[in-house]
């Protein structure tokens, strides 16, 4: 039974949806990459959208410029030599118009290198190497009713703090979030309900990796 505490119904619809829009959109990623559909990517970016991959790889900014990371050749070959884009479910920190998702990518690529071994029912096969595990961190905006990248950065779990911060980040604001919704209504009087945005802290903002 919902008390003076609960989201409407409306609130909750809306909350379901957006999240199910989000879910849809990360879900989307893989299956682009991996068939090279630049016109799905610059569909879900803004047009300043950003894309950072950490040290030693190229980001790119502006939606035609990270469009564009799919049609080189180098991806190409990537395609075809069996990549494979495998992705977690994401963690959603719903911020009215805006929201934050962290998830987990991993890269997975055919081992031509590999024993050839059968399984019953399903054929030989080479196997399949982990080339990288990544953590992503997606800034998202609604726009005309549709959810679209801000920003997307991606790193490495290679031990270092980095992508431990970025983890911790999505963590926090996810707790911090919940902790709000669960206070009394005259308690949040200066938090914002589903249907706008919550002004980021300096914690939400964290590192930039622009």
């Amino acid at each position: 039974m919902a008390d003076e505490n609960s989201f409407t119904v409306e609130q909750r619809l809306r909350i379901i949806e957006d999240k199910l829009a989000i879910y849809e959109l990360i879900a989307a990623h893989p299956p682009s990459a991996d068939t090279g559909l630049a016109e799905y990517t610059a569909s879900v970016y803004r047009q300043d959208g950003v894309f950072y991959r950490g040290e030693g790889l190229d980001g790119a900014t502006g939606v035609e410029a990270i469009a564009a990371f799919i049609l080189r050749p180098a991806h190409e070959e990537a395609i075809q030599g069996g990549l494979a884009h495998f992705a977690g479910l994401p963690l959603i920190d719903l911020r009215g118009d805006t929201a934050i998702v962290t998830s987990y990518l991993q890269l997975l690529q055919l081992d031509k290198q590999g024993e050839r071994r059968e399984m019953a029912n399903h054929g030989f096969s080479t196997g399949y190497r982990i080339h990288r595990v990544v953590v992503n961190r997606w800034e998202l905006e609604r726009h005309a009713g549709r959810w679209k990248i801000r920003s997307r950065t991606l790193l490495p779990v290679d031990g270092s703090e980095a992508p431990r911060q970025l983890l911790a980040r999505g963590l926090s604001d996810v707790l911090n979030a919940t902790r709000q919704n669960s206070l009394p209504v005259a308690a949040r009087d200066d938090a914002v309900s589903p249907s706008s945005p919550r002004q980021n802290s300096p914690a939400d903002r964290g590192p930039s990796f622009e």
